[in-house]
């Protein structure tokens, strides 16, 4: 039975400058036996490195990293090795960090003081190809296109005045891909199954022309699709 949760355990790196709090989320993630912390780090160059090393499937990702900071070291990562997922974890709550984050391909985005239950259905649903946005960061993203919104009514090209190319059960799924949903629980929320959950997304992302779920929410959102 412990061999078979070893074998299918979620393999993560936690890069954390702070070494109480990178300490905390390793001994508090390892007493999941579906997550294996395989790497600790303490600077964005390392992390870098240590995710061409081992190849984890999560990147636990602070922000304020000394050496190149969390942001870029995640465009590096995202860039080099696409298959890895990277949750940003961070007490950095402004929309600033938050859009930079996702700029730079981020899969998730939760803040420092979120619970074990909360953090550790953030990196299964992660692992599972869906997007997270913990607590609160999701209403910001939504206030802030909301904002970009107002202030674009104006121009004549305003993506508002653009028919959607999503069908209303598309826009539902990217809804739930906002809510940090996963493959199961969109299936449960709309009574359909994950086969078909997964259907529609890839037929989202061929209409949004882009690569993953997290790219999909967040140009939906700023374009008013949702």
């Amino acid at each position: 039975m412990l061999e078979s949760a070893t074998l299918a355990a979620t393999r993560i790196l936690i890069a954390e400058d702070d070494e109480i709090t990178r300490v905390g989320l390793k001994l508090t993630l390892e007493e999941d036996p579906l997550m294996k912390v395989i790497g600790v780090v303490a600077d964005g160059h390392a992390a870098i490195t240590k995710v061409g090393e081992l190849l984890p499937k999560v990147v636990l990702m602070d922000i304020g990293l000394p050496g190149i900071d969390g942001i870029a070291a995640t465009q590096k990562i995202k860039a080099m090795f696409p298959q890895v997922r990277v949750i940003i974890i961070t007490s950095h709550s402004n929309d600033k960090d938050i859009f930079a984050a996702l700029a730079a391909g981020a899969d998730g985005y939760c803040l420092k003081e979120i619970s074990k239950q909360q953090l550790v259905l953030a990196i299964k649903t992660v692992s599972d190809g869906a997007a997270w946005f913990g607590p609160g960061v999701a209403s910001r993203v939504l206030r802030s296109v909301c904002d970009e919104r107002v202030k674009g009514q104006s121009l004549p090209a305003s993506p508002l005045l653009s028919p959607s190319p999503l069908s209303q059960r598309e826009a539902d799924v990217l809804r739930c891909v906002i809510d940090g949903l996963s493959n199961i629980e969109i299936a449960e929320r709309l009574f359909v199954s994950v086969e078909t959950v997964k259907t529609h997304m890839r037929h989202i992302m061929d209409k949004l022309k882009v690569d993953d779920r997290t790219q999909a929410a967040v140009k939906a959102m700023r374009e008013g699709l949702v």
